[in-house]
């Protein structure tokens, strides 16, 4: 048991997510994401809601923030 989750715009904010323990996260590239056959495969998209301005984040930084909410919860 346990959850798949990927990290993508206009997923769920990840202020109001609740991700269930195990959890597996899925990154993928900006330009394309994890592809349509892992995305399929998930049970929902987690977003970080970005300030006017900013256009997107290092991979890294997101892992980091998505972690850090996992580990809260």
């Amino acid at each position: 048991g346990g959850e798949v989750w990927v990290a993508g715009a206009g997923g769920t904010p990840v202020s109001g997510w609740e991700p269930a323990r195990p959890l597996l996260l899925l990154l993928g590239s900006e330009g394309s994401g994890v592809g349509r056959e892992l995305a399929g495969l998930s049970d929902g998209t987690v977003g970080i809601p970005l300030e006017r301005g900013v256009e997107s984040l290092n991979v890294a930084v997101a892992a980091g923030i998505l972690l850090e909410r996992c580990r809260g919860a």
